[in-house]
């Protein structure tokens, strides 16, 4: 099962694509919000391994400040080929684009880190909706409003995420 490590978001940014889930859930497509467990929340995926043992953690702990970060989404992608993931795109910066490396390199020898996730194949961005059917994307990109706005706010902490026990706990 899938460990990772997360990037947060502020509450009005996290608020903000907590609507656009609740947008896409009320035109009937598998929005992120049908999850209702308490740990589902909108992040910024960083890394993914099949285990992350503690003493990464420890290392992520001394290593990473968790200062707040600028975030800007933009546009949608889709990942996949017969459904779709719908996500926004995080604009990426030069301070997002080296916590990534420096949480990827700490990483990168935990069993099961696909190559998508290695700096300079990582694409980052904020999942709306999953198995989106392809005569439903129109749909999905009217439902989220996505052309119409750039969102905006900061990082607010770095979680792990524990697939298998299905739990989330603050890293920095």
């Amino acid at each position: 099962m899938v460990q990772s490590v997360e990037l947060l978001l502020d509450d009005r940014l996290d608020q903000a694509v907590r609507e656009e889930w609740s947008r896409l859930l009320d035109v009937g497509l598998s929005s992120q919000a049908r999850n209702r467990s308490e740990s589902n929340r909108p992040h910024i995926t960083l890394a993914v391994a099949a285990s992350i043992p503690p003493g990464v953690e420890g290392a992520m702990r001394e290593q990473i400040t968790g200062e707040p970060l600028p975030v800007r989404l933009g546009g949608m992608v889709l990942f996949g080929s017969r459904t779709a993931t719908v996500a926004r795109l995080v604009v990426p910066t030069a301070e997002l684009l080296e916590l990534q490396r420096m949480v990827f390199a700490l990483i990168d020898g935990c069993p099961g880190v696909p190559a998508h996730i290695r700096p300079g194949e990582w694409t980052p961005h904020v999942t709306l909706a999953r198995r989106v059917p392809p005569g439903r994307l129109g749909s999905a990109l009217t439902a989220t409003r996505a052309g119409t706005r750039e969102l905006t706010g900061v990082s607010a902490g770095i979680r792990r995420w524990d697939g298998e026990a299905r739990r989330e706990w603050r890293v920095v």
